[in-house]
């Protein structure tokens, strides 16, 4: 039996609300066990003081230079000793989970087991960078719950600065928008970088992220140095019954609404029949006996929106890939960067597809170790030298799909535009007599 509750007043009022409290699922963990009872007293101090008790420190697993984010509490008494002495160490073990997230319940039993038996009973599926977060462990058990994990068939997750756990979303195996196989993309990548991943070597973090299309529900524009997002590029497709069946349910003014009205480029129209055009960007699909929806592809921008209102009656093309992006992060040194395109389109279909995007992986993260400043990210990085010196270094030809935002003046000079043309081929040509020559 653990010992009596503190008193948590300010805590306490976050179980008053409607929603569920993080609050009440420690105090039942701290039915069984001290460590929990004294978590919550010294999370009460940091309510009441408004500041953070915790500093890090050293504390590892054999073989690996990462992957436990340690934590001692800086709460202590005149003495020096600490205020609570049960969780006077916090630590927390970063999992690797399956690509996907692909679990089962006698899997997700095991790992309640091993967490109830050497740390605070304290899961967090999954963090910011998708690791399963073991939370609430001393340095005594650290490496006793690691050895049952690893059991398990279950690897570290990155941690410092090194390549972190990446995340794919479920695709494929359950999700028809899915562009590309997800799980295999997220395998080979990681399996080609476990050692930044165990042993911090880079300026900072690097995070690879999979999304299967351009939905991208593992928001890997906004988070993640290497994006990977699925795509297609020849025209949507269409299923002309279940356009009519959707049609009939909703009507014309759902359509108009909904669907043309809020495409971002335009790129609908609804006309009667008889006034379809036809082209190779041209495609349509009647929703009525006189009616029809006329797309022309060249605008679309593969928003999804109107694929995720009419599933099925529209979905992604047969020619599908994946579009690369780079240097996307949250808020540090510049601020909020979304992902830039470096790759307009990538296929994924085939292990020699597969090999040049664990190339291009591999091309970025050695640029970005011999090129960045320390604590700074991919994207900081290219706004630092700019994208036209990254892409030089990454050896990819400049693309229009690559312009961050459009020019505000109209008026560019051309002058100068034949030499550095110029410039870039006798460099080229250089490069390839030096590699023919190797």
């Amino acid at each position: 039996m653990a010992k009596k509750l503190h008193d948590t007043p300010n805590l306490d009022q976050l179980e008053s609300g409607p929603w569920p409290s993080f609050v009440t699922g420690l105090k039942n963990l701290a039915k069984e066990k001290d460590y929990v009872v004294d978590l919550l007293g010294q999370l009460e101090t940091s309510y009441q003081t408004r500041k953070g008790y915790w500093k890090g420190g050293t504390v590892g697993v054999f073989g690996y230079g990462g992957g436990v984010i340690p934590r001692f509490t800086e709460l202590k008494d005149e003495s020096g000793q600490p205020v609570y002495k049960d969780s006077a160490e916090f630590h927390t073990l970063r999992i690797m989970p399956p690509p996907g997230m692909h679990y089962d319940t006698d899997t997700l039993r095991k790992f309640c087991d091993v967490w109830e038996k050497h740390g605070s009973g304290l899961i967090a599926l999954h963090g910011q960078s998708g690791d399963i977060m073991l939370q609430g462990c001393t340095t005594e058990n650290v490496q006793k719950a690691w050895d049952e994990i690893n059991e398990m068939g279950f690897d570290m997750g990155g941690a410092g600065p090194a390549v972190r756990t990446s995340m794919s979303c479920v695709g494929a195996a359950r999700c028809e928008q899915s562009c590309y196989d997800e799980g295999k993309a997220h395998r080979l990548v990681i399996n080609t970088f476990l050692d930044d991943i165990h042993r911090p070597a880079l300026p900072y973090k690097f995070k690879f992220k999979f999304s299967g299309c351009p939905n991208d529900c593992m928001n890997s524009i906004q988070r993640s140095d290497m994006a990977v997002i699925g795509t297609w590029r020849d025209n949507i497709r269409t299923d002309e019954a279940l356009a009519k069946k959707w049609f009939a349910k909703h009507g014309m003014d759902e359509l108009v609404n909904d669907i043309v009205a809020r495409c971002p480029t335009k790129t609908f129209q609804v006309k009667e029949i008889k006034k379809i055009k036809s082209g190779e960007h041209i495609s349509s699909v009647a929703v009525s006996d006189t009616h029809a929806i006329e797309i022309d592809n060249q605008d679309c921008v593969r928003c999804m929106h109107c694929i995720n209102v009419m599933t099925g009656a529209l979905a992604p093309g047969k020619d599908k890939g994946a579009t690369i992006l780079v240097g996307g992060k949250r808020t540090l040194k510049i601020g909020d960067l979304m992902g830039t395109v470096i790759i307009p389109f990538m296929k994924l279909e085939t292990d020699e597809d597969m090999e040049k995007l664990v190339d291009l992986g591999q091309r970025t993260i050695d640029f970005f170790a011999d090129n960045a400043l320390e604590h700074e990210r991919t994207g900081e990085m290219i706004e630092r030298i700019g994208l036209a010196a990254f892409l030089e270094a990454m050896e990819i030809d400049v693309d229009p799909a690559m312009v961050n935002s459009p020019r505000m003046n109209p008026y560019v000079r051309t002058d100068g535009w034949d030499e550095e043309v110029a410039r870039i081929n006798a460099k080229k040509d250089s490069n390839a007599k030096k590699q023919q020559a190797a």
